[in-house]
């Protein structure tokens, strides 16, 4: 076993293999009691299943949108259990996955749809301001950071384009980079000062489901929906001990479909890891810098996602992504020793001077992904149920917007929302097993080997682009190579081979 090995190891001995995030014994951390699971059977105006950021901000903005209007809402665990409740916290303004991404898919509304989206983070920030969610939301930023020099030009294209829609984005040259956050890997980077907010992800989804309660949403857990029957203006859903009649649905289950069949062929769960150190003393925190408090990535295909909480502890996560064979999706998958062993290994390496710091926490967690990076919505039962999902690990702040855009859909209004391509449109489903697994991990093996040979990998599909944010995502879109190289990769997705019909 290497030193760096040995190093990992040591300072993985004592992780609690629990999500950070909903830890009741970290300090400042009150987990709610559970609301009651649903015994009984009962009707309302509109039901919403799923009671992570989805469910929870469509039931929100529902009841502000018409307070007499009954809300009920149904999870199947607990508020906040799943990747709501356990993600990195990067609450981003973008909706499509990056500002690449976006352009490469729906270049004549790009500007639109940043726009949007810088509006929807305002909305999430005064949500937070007016609820008086203590949700530790921080308008800090994000930065990218290069740890190769093919990363360089493709960073600075990025910088320019957002800067060209009006944007506050800066290029930082290995000095500037290493000023903001001190690293020797570092070469450069870019920042990216307005359009991403740090926060609690738990204590968000807590904080929206108070505001809830208080605004007249019943609210019932442990309570999964097992079946969907469509009656006479009425959808039923059925649980384990009870129903409800609702004459609309919202349906924001992430990863976990259930019943809801027809987004089954677009969306693949897949795993993502972190790590959490404990606090940084006041010598560790001056050694490594990082004043902004600025979310951090690299700009790797297979990249990390890290960020400072409130109490100075380091987030580390990303890298490996994991899919299951048949999409299967189980607690024990939360927890991965090899994985939690490499970021450690990778954090080490990038943070060299913080030898001594070991990790308390380590957790994993299911992220529903689609083959175009970012949401698809749709209707169903003749429009009297809608659905968001495919956020692929940016659901953070979208979420809020695809809550609007299920109510705008249910209500049968045409908005600035519903008009964008965006939403109109859907990704390619994903192929059945065994051609799905197999896709997958040709992906990983084509991105590992991309991040060897410059950046560049055999495109499976002619669509270029590349990811802007820090959080965790099935597929990165690719770097390019160096410009000089005259050509850029395409996005390798397994959904380039589409489904069959029916």
């Amino acid at each position: 076993m290497s030193a760096l090995a040995r190093l990992a190891a040591a300072a993985l001995a004592d992780a609690k293999p629990t999500v950070f995030w909903q830890d009741p014994q970290v300090a400042g951390h009150t987990v709610p009691e559970p609301e009651p699971e649903l015994r009984g059977h009962i009707t309302t105006d509109l039901a919403v299943v799923g009671g992570g950021y989805s469910g929870l901000w469509t039931a929100l903005l529902a009841k502000e949108r018409d307070p007499d209007r009954d809300v009920v809402l149904l999870e199947a665990r607990t508020v906040g259990w799943a990747a709501s409740g356990r993600n990195g916290g990067f609450c981003e303004s973008s909706l499509t996955h990056g500002h690449a991404n976006g352009v490469e898919r729906w270049p004549d509304e790009i500007a639109e749809l940043e726009r949007l989206g810088h509006e929807n983070l305002d909305r999430i920030a005064e949500a937070v301001a007016r609820y008086g969610i203590d949700c530790e939301f921080e308008r800090t930023g994000a930065i990218i950071a290069a740890t190769e020099e093919w990363q360089l030009p493709g960073l600075r294209e990025d910088a320019q384009r957002m800067r060209d829609l009006g944007y506050d984005v800066v290029d930082l040259d290995a000095a500037q980079m290493r000023a903001e956050v001190n690293s020797p890997t570092y070469l450069g980077g870019i920042y990216d000062r307005d359009g991403v907010a740090m926060l609690h992800p738990a204590k968000l989804a807590w904080g929206l489901r108070e505001a809830c309660l208080r605004l007249g949403v019943r609210i019932f857990e442990h309570t999964p929906v097992r079946a969907i029957r469509s009656e006479p203006g009425r959808l039923r859903l059925e649980s384990r001990h009870g129903s409800v009649r609702a004459r609309q649905v919202a349906w924001g289950t992430g990863a976990f479909p259930g019943p809801l069949r027809r987004i089954r062929h677009f969306v693949a769960p897949v795993y993502d890891y972190a790590l959490m150190t404990e606090p940084l003393t006041t010598e560790q925190r001056e050694a490594i810098g990082w004043a902004s408090r600025a979310g951090m990535s690299d700009a790797s295909n297979q990249f990390h996602y890290y960020r400072l909480t409130a109490d100075n502890r380091i987030l580390w996560g990303g890298y490996d992504v994991i899919y299951h064979y048949g999409g299967k999706v189980r607690p024990e998958f939360h927890q991965r020793p090899e994985t939690f062993q490499r970021l450690a290994e990778h954090f080490f390496t990038t943070f060299p001077q913080l030898e001594d710091v070991r990790f308390t926490h380590k957790w994993g967690g299911v992220i529903d992904t689609c083959s175009r990076f970012c949401a698809f919505f749709g209707t169903a039962y003749g429009g009297r149920l809608a659905y968001a999902a495919g956020f692929t690990g940016l659901g953070v702040g979208a979420t809020r917007f695809g809550a609007e855009v299920m109510l705008d859909r249910l209500a049968g209004v045409e908005t600035e929302r519903t008009r964008t391509a965006m939403v109109r449109s859907k990704p390619i489903p994903f192929p059945p097993e065994p051609l799905r697994y197999l896709g997958i991990e040709l992906t990983r093996r084509s991105i590992a080997a991309a991040d060897r040979n410059g950046g560049y990998r055999q495109p499976l599909v002619a669509r270029p682009g590349r990811g802007r944010n820090g959080i965790r995502q099935l597929i990165r879109p690719p770097r390019p190579r160096p410009a000089a190289a005259g050509r850029r990769a395409g996005i390798t997705a397994v959904a380039a081979v589409p489904a069959p019909a029916g």
